[in-house]
């Protein structure tokens, strides 16, 4: 069965073909972000939307509320909720003070106290228009009677203010988040309140965020942490240990902190715990939020649908013609850039993006069309494996090919080498011309067998035949054997070999590699360095390693080439047209070498300045093979 080809191998055969592959492109992006539009997300966009209120940092308040609680300790002072007359007593001093406005939010009927005492405090609640009884449900026009309380307090009406809890709509999870303006035409208790500080409120066209529901104006409730607002004590104010005049000009909320019923506190985006908010709390928050006039905006649905095609247009895109890594930087960057520009315009201007549909498409499209891709790809692999196992099979004969004839070259090499130094330490007289020919040979010998063990360590290292065999060594001892080596080479050209090591304990290394790396830093500086110059080496020791510098006042390396001089068979294109010769592996064995130590090697060097080559060796390590 013939594999499907790839989106990009369609579209490079013609410019038509690319035409169509864009219009399918389109045409999935359209398709996907239209079923995702019709999918109701407002559970995971609620809860984004919680997310976006608790994180956001600046968030004052209005400071014309204020806040007073008859809490568990309250009834233990007054051995029982405080009484009708005690109620009384507050009011007429909070009310004396000149208050903006008082707001009882608990159930007045469980109040104690006398006939009387209860009808001298409904005189004093009805008496003061700016003192309200907020009622927790919105009768029909026609039950006005449900707005009045029993007796004795059947003069008292009730104002609607009731929560609203998201459980048969929106995100279903019982989360207060709105607060609604009217019901029916009728203002509720919250609008009127605010209208006192703001009147622009008594406009409801002119609230923030104002949306329709059901036949009621509702608002997004800008809230606030628990606590955000002043709170005292019943008995505190009663007692007159909190000063009325805090009072003045201010909206006074009266409610309950006793934790007895859940109709007491609301679940809100900050929290889910069940008395993590209380009533005039939630008051406190809607009252502020017309005040301010800050309700959180909602913008067009045509603007969510805008995000899901452009989400569904731009992942399809990435996931067809990107590379995957790139892809998922350019998705990544997208995503992050969308959820702060969400999280921005929330936090200064209190527009709520909707982040859950944007952020869906994106995920859908990514693994609806990965699948396509990863088969593209598999292809492509499997077309890779065959190439790479054919190239593979060429290298390990190549290898195999170099390694065999390289080990029966030596034979003759050393052949010849023995008989050049017959022919040396022979008393026979030999003139000058044999003589030079004789050295010719000699030293052509030892080049070929240079070259000769390079390739063979070369086929080693790709056999992966190359091992450690590790012996506690001093450096300084490998160094000096080298540089004897190496002096007769550095005398011809009258080069002076300056060694400056410092003292060192023993490290464990394999003695014949190493001498290798050292030789052929040594050999190199020897080489490309010219007549009449200084190379110097010096080691030292740290707590953790050993370094070895071998520096030389050659030519300097290219900066363009510094990068591949450590690549096998690599030569400068300067010393390729010299007489110097060279296999362009010694660099290759001795970076390989060091990194079987686990140490490492590198050049600092610039064009006409010589170069300084590092070797770095730890002092502790295991043995290891390649």
């Amino acid at each position: 069965m013939a594999l499907p080809p790839s989106l990009e191998e369609n579209t490079a055969s013609s410019p038509r073909g690319a035409y169509k592959a864009l219009i399918l492109r389109i045409t999935f992006a359209l398709g996907i972000s239209f079923l995702i539009a019709q999918t109701n997300l407002d559970y995971i966009e609620s809860y984004l939307y919680d997310l976006r209120v608790r994180t956001k940092l600046i968030n004052p308040t209005s400071g014309t509320i204020e806040l007073i609680y008859i809490t568990p300790q309250t009834v233990q002072l007054f051995k029982g909720v405080p009484s009708a007359k005690e109620q009384e007593t507050l009011l007429r001093k909070l009310v004396a003070e000149g208050t903006k406005a008082i707001a009882y939010e608990f159930d007045l009927s469980e109040v104690p106290g006398s006939t009387q005492e209860k009808n001298d405090w409904e005189a004093s609640l009805i008496a003061h228009k700016n003192v309200f009884v907020a009622g927790r449900t919105t009768p029909l026009k026609g039950e006005e009677k449900q707005l009045f309380l029993q007796d004795p307090l059947e003069q008292v009406s009730l104002s609607p203010a009731p929560k609203t809890s998201d459980l048969v709509n929106f995100a279903k999870d019982g989360v207060t988040r709105r607060m609604i303006l009217t019901y029916q035409d009728r203002p509720l208790l919250p609008v009127y309140l605010a209208s006192l500080i703001n009147p622009d409120v008594k406009d409801i066209h002119k609230i923030r965020g104002q949306f329709d529901f059901y036949g009621t104006d509702q608002a997004y409730i800008d809230f606030h942490p628990a606590k955000s607002y002043p709170s005292v004590s019943f008995e505190d104010v009663l007692s007159g240990k909190i000063p009325t005049s805090r009072f003045k000009d201010k909206i006074v909320l009266i409610g309950t902190d006793l934790g007895l019923s859940e109709a007491e506190y609301i679940l809100s985006p900050y929290s889910r715990d069940v008395t993590s908010m209380t009533r005039i709390e939630l008051q406190a928050n809607t009252i502020d939020t017309l005040i301010r006039n800050t309700g959180p905006v909602k913008p067009p649905k045509f603007i969510s649908w805008l995000f899901i095609l452009l989400a569904s247009l731009l992942t399809t895109h990435v996931v067809l013609t990107m590379k995957p890594t790139r892809g998922l930087m350019v998705l990544g960057s997208t995503i992050a850039g969308f959820v702060g520009l969400s999280a921005l315009s929330f936090w200064l201007m209190g527009w709520w993006i909707p982040m859950a549909a944007p952020l869906l498409t994106i995920f859908l499209c990514y693994y609806f069309f990965i699948p396509y891709r990863l088969i593209v790809e598999n292809r492509r692999s499997w077309e890779y494996y065959q190439k790479n196992k054919l190239l593979s099979q060429v290298e390990e004969l190549k290898t195999n090919f170099i390694s065999m004839m390289s080990h029966d070259l030596k034979t003759p090499i050393a052949r010849i080498q023995g008989m050049t130094d017959m022919i040396l330490a022979d008393q026979v007289t030999l003139s000058p011309q044999q003589r030079e020919a004789v050295d010719t040979i000699k030293h052509s010998s030892d080049d070929l067998l240079k070259f000769i063990n390079a390739i063979l360590n070369y086929g080693k290292i790709e056999s992966q035949g190359v091992q450690l065999h590790l012996q506690s060594k001093d450096i300084n001892n490998l160094l000096q054997e080298v540089i004897r080596k190496h002096e007769f080479l550095a005398k011809v050209k009258r080069i002076q070999i300056v060694s400056e090591l410092e003292p060192m304990f023993p490290v464990p290394v394999d003695a014949d590699l190493m001498k290798q790396v050292f030789s052929n830093l040594v050999e190199n500086a020897i080489k490309y360095s010219p007549e009449d110059t200084k190379i110097l080496i010096t080691s030292e020791e740290t707590p953790s390693k050993v370094i070895v510098q071998v520096a030389d006042q050659g030519p300097g390396i290219p900066s363009d080439e510094l990068q591949n001089i450590f690549m096998k068979f690599f030569r400068s294109k300067n010393v390729k047209s010299s007489p110097i010769k060279g296999s362009g592996l010694g660099l290759y064995l001795a970076k390989y070498f060091t990194e079987l130590h686990r140490g490492r090697i590198f050049v600092e060097s610039s064009h006409g300045n010589g170069s300084t080559f590092t070797v770095e060796l730890p002092i502790e390590q295991g043995g290891t093979h390649a």
